[in-house]
């Protein structure tokens, strides 16, 4: 496995006032249980870690967001 560092960062729509609904908070669970690097910001979240665990986290941050009802999740992830 390689050890090279990568960083994603991940917005999920749709944006609700007050409370972030469960397409948000279900996704952010999965991204702490993760054991990566999670940094909760009030308009995206970012995960650093191994490139190899950030590309498997990504898939499933993507599969429970929609699960959820999530309509978007803007996604970027950068070689670090």
């Amino acid at each position: 496995m390689s050890s090279e560092k990568a960083r994603a960062e991940f917005t999920i729509e749709p944006f609700t006032e007050g409370d972030p609904g469960p397409h948000v908070k279900e996704t952010i669970s999965v991204a702490k249980r993760s054991g990566l690097n999670v940094e909760i910001g009030p308009f995206g979240t970012t995960v650093t870690g191994e490139q190899e665990k950030i590309f498997e986290l990504v898939s499933n941050l993507l599969k429970t967001a929609m699960e959820n009802g999530a309509s978007r999740v803007s996604l970027q992830v950068t070689s670090i």
